[in-house]
């Protein structure tokens, strides 16, 4: 089987000749694996781990300049302001995007939302490479996810613009103001997706969106209060995709059992990312409860195994998850991008095993 062909067998939980995986992995670690490998690029490593899958980067931006402050912060596609900050541990060292202002933190009425000059717009970006950037991911199976600018999400941009603590509170009181600013970043989306889709001319085969839905016990709020304000976007965002022919995944972090059967009602394909230590989220209880309508991807944990677990540890890890995964229905990958201070002789570990027992 080609990738694509493997790809797509599973997620029809078919029999794949093999169990598919995937690399999710912060650049600073890639850049670590490169060096220690000697290989020249991204692809490279891909093709040396055996990967099934690759992410097209999207559509190229070409919208209004974002605004630099004298301070060295500047803001991103949706007027929220960020600083880059330096982690150093062991070494090892990598950036973040941190939030320090919230444009519309002070807004008290639905006009101040609708007043807001800082919505991005979907002719900001430039869609006509996307097809060939897709026909040369062959013979993959291509996912389109966007990045932190432009990934498919409701309730972190509401977050990042109205700022975390103010939204549960909106949730509660404020309901119009949840209202306003969901009508605005999805229609946002949806209109930027359909131009991506189209772009893309039937290249893509799989759309991955994101929203963290859940804490490491249990969801972010009561699952009446997200099928009121979140479950009408999730489905609108699974029906333009499914328009296209193409398969949805959504990633959330944290433990999301109790929302699984509105994603499967809502039709989502997939579900990543399935921390295993977060309550709830076995993936051999998972397949046995919802596996007949859904699919998976992610389970391996990064949360002690991966990161400081014994090769005997990760091997074990590996070959339950692989047993799950034989009759489809699975893509294997880390629960999350694995982060730059993993050792590296982990992560060779991880993927010699999947190449052993999958």
């Amino acid at each position: 089987m080609t990738p694509k062909d493997r790809v797509a067998t599973a997620l029809a939980h078919a029999r794949p000749d093999r169990v598919p995986w995937d690399y999710w992995a912060d650049p600073v670690l890639t850049g670590r694996l490169l060096d220690s490998l000697g290989l020249e690029t991204k692809e490279h490593l891909l093709r040396r781990l055996g990967v099934d899958l690759r992410y097209v980067a999207g559509p190229s931006y070409v919208g209004q300049e974002m605004r630099r402050h004298a301070d060295g912060t500047a803001d991103d596609l949706w007027g929220v302001r960020r600083r880059t900050v330096v982690v150093e541990r062991e070494g090892v060292c990598w950036t973040y995007k941190h939030v320090v202002e919230s444009p519309l933190a002070a807004a008290a009425t639905v006009p101040d939302i609708e007043a807001y000059h800082g919505w991005p717009s979907p002719d900001w970006w430039d869609y006509e490479a996307l097809a060939q950037d897709c026909r040369a991911c062959a013979p993959y199976a291509v996912v389109n996810a966007g990045d932190r600018l432009d990934r498919t999400a409701q309730l972190k941009p509401m977050m990042y613009l109205r700022g975390m603590e103010q939204v549960y509170a909106d949730l509660v009181q404020a309901p119009a103001l949840v209202e306003a600013l969901l009508d605005r970043i999805v229609g946002y989306f949806l209109e930027y997706n359909r131009r991506v889709f189209e772009a893309a001319q039937g290249g893509i085969d799989l759309f991955m969106m994101g929203d963290d839905f859940g804490a490491q016990n249990g969801l972010l709020m009561e699952v009446g209060m997200w099928r009121r304000f979140f479950l009408p976007g999730f489905r609108a965002y699974v029906e333009l995709a499914h328009e296209f022919g193409i398969k949805v995944m959504h990633h959330t972090c944290g433990s999301v059992v109790e929302l699984i059967p509105d994603f499967i009602d809502a039709g989502l394909d997939v579900l990543q990312s399935l921390q295993p230590q977060a309550a709830g989220m076995e993936l051999g209880r998972l397949q046995r409860e919802f596996g007949k309508d859904l699919s998976f991807h992610g389970s391996l944990d990064i949360q002690r195994v991966l990161p400081r677990g014994s090769p005997e540890e990760i091997r074990t890890m590996v070959r339950d998850r692989c047993r799950h995964g034989r009759d489809g229905g699975l893509i294997l990958c880390s629960a999350h991008n694995m982060p730059p201070d993993t050792p590296l002789e982990n992560v060779l570990c991880l993927y010699d095993a999947l190449q052993e027992y999958a």
